[in-house]
């Protein structure tokens, strides 16, 4: 596990962030689901094989839009990503299994489609924030159970993981308060009890992690999921996963403030971090193709 405790004015190089991101919403139709909602961001490049990042927005599983994901997919894409960010199911309406149901269904789509969205050599990502990365972390087990799509990485940013919601990290951040909005979260999202066994509800749970992808966790030292972040992290590397991990040393107000809808996601705390981070992870996973014989 490469372990990257960084502050803001430790890191140079960052991706710009005046980088222009070409949005639109769309509708994808999926053979035994329906329609659900999306939105990408950028633009396929003619003779490039860019990522391909299936991205899912936080909101504690029961709240949230695709206005909520726009910031993290934006710096995703200003990192030279094609983000499709879903408007999943929420709970308690679509308790789990339907988001991470859907999600892998969309994965599917987008292996399908990758040569017409991001070019034909593009190669899968999973992201998601807060309750967003356990989703993806949920179909990124998926993908490994069906032994389909390959995924090239996963991007886990303050991933909501543990139900228990009693972690230090999260009791430092709530005070004395008696219930949190994490909490009602879980319980809106797990059908029964059981659910927290299940390793596609609570990924964190799951005693077999191999064969996952390389995965990138971010967090920071006032976030409430740090804890169940570094866990995770700590045993996808035990599993022999490799993965990087970065706490970000200011405080970042993280996972509201990922969620948040400036104009510009340089508004972000630890914005330049996360971009480089991004830069980074798609440089060491994403390498440009080989020129072909001459």
């Amino acid at each position: 596990m490469s372990h990257n405790p960084l502050s803001p004015s430790s890191l140079h190089g960052t991706a710009s962030a005046t980088t222009p991101v070409v949005e639109a919403d769309a509708t994808i139709t999926l053979p035994q689901r329906g329609a659900v909602q999306v939105r990408t961001y950028g633009q396929k490049k003619a003779g490039v094989a860019s990522p391909l990042v299936l991205h899912f927005h936080g909101g504690a599983f029961v709240d949230g839009d695709l206005d909520d994901g726009a910031m993290v997919s934006r710096m995703l894409a200003q990192c030279g990503a094609i983000v499709v960010s879903l408007a999943y199911p929420l709970a308690p309406a679509s308790p789990f299994p339907h988001a991470v149901d859907t999600g892998a269904d969309v994965l599917d789509w987008m292996y399908k489609h990758r040569a017409k969205l991001a070019g034909r050599d593009a190669r899968l990502y999973l992201a998601g924030e807060e309750a967003g990365g356990n989703i993806a972390a949920a179909v990124a087990l998926v993908a490994r159970d069906r032994g389909h799509p390959p995924l090239a990485g996963q991007i886990l940013i303050s991933p909501m993981l543990d139900p228990c919601v009693g972690t230090a990290s999260l009791r430092d951040a709530t005070g004395d308060a008696t219930g949190c909005k994490w909490a009602d979260g879980w319980q809106g999202y797990l059908r029964c009890p059981q659910d927290t066994m299940h390793p596609y509800a609570v990924p964190a749970s799951t005693l077999r992690l191999a064969q996952l992808p390389r995965t990138l966790v971010l967090t920071c030292q006032d976030d409430p999921m740090r804890d169940e972040a570094l866990a995770y992290a700590r045993k996808l590397t035990d599993a022999g996963i490799q993965v990087t991990i970065t706490v970000v040393g200011a405080p970042q107000g993280w996972p509201d403030t990922l969620m948040q809808s400036p104009a510009s996601p340089s508004e972000c705390p630890g914005a330049a971090i996360v971009r480089q981070q991004f830069s980074n992870f798609f440089g060491e996973t994403n390498p440009p193709l080989a020129p072909p014989p001459t």
